[in-house]
């Protein structure tokens, strides 16, 4: 993982094109030609934790890096003008052809996620989703295979991404496991 600052990344003004583009403090640069000043926040991201009627897991096999061939689950980047809940219902869609009636909110982490050789600082939003209408999941989009696995039966060692290892933890205590 990545171990530098983000704005060791920008050098150029992304108003102006100025390389006077110095650091002002920890969260934001400072064009000396325009006087723009950027603030580096962190992009939305979301997860799902969908459970079937026998107390399942659906966990998602990763086809792409980071982590590929790891155990994920359900999610990715919020789009403009889309809230989480909006994000998630439809990342979940995307990868598993599933439709999301009720996304509940459970808690947010802080993550880093390498994109393209570029570290992107995120917030992570776990929501719980609900399905009433079960057809069978179908792997699309980044996700290579799907299946359900029995929540007494999650080893959090074999998910790749540590916010998800984080989040997946926390839901498991909450839930008795």
């Amino acid at each position: 993982m990545c171990k530098n600052h983000p704005f060791e990344s920008f050098h150029y003004c992304p108003k102006c094109g100025s390389d006077r583009f110095v650091i002002h403090n920890f969260k934001s640069k400072h064009c000396e030609a325009c006087g723009f000043t950027y603030y580096f926040n962190p992009s939305s991201a979301t997860v799902a934790f969908i459970l079937n009627d026998k107390n399942e897991l659906l966990v998602c096999r990763r086809a792409n890096n980071p982590a590929k061939g790891t155990f994920d689950l359900p999610g990715g980047f919020v789009d403009m003008d889309e809230t989480g809940e909006e994000g998630i219902i439809r990342e979940v869609k995307e990868e598993t052809d599933l439709t999301v009636d009720e996304a509940i909110y459970l808690f947010s982490l802080p993550n880093r996620y390498i994109y393209s050789e570029f570290e992107v600082q995120t917030l992570d939003m776990f929501f719980l989703c609900k399905i009433q209408n079960w057809i069978i999941p179908q792997a699309h989009d980044d996700v290579a295979k799907l299946q359900f696995i029995p929540l007494s039966e999650i080893k959090v060692e074999q998910f790749g991404l540590s916010s998800v290892k984080k989040g997946l933890q926390l839901f498991l205590n909450k839930n008795g496991y």
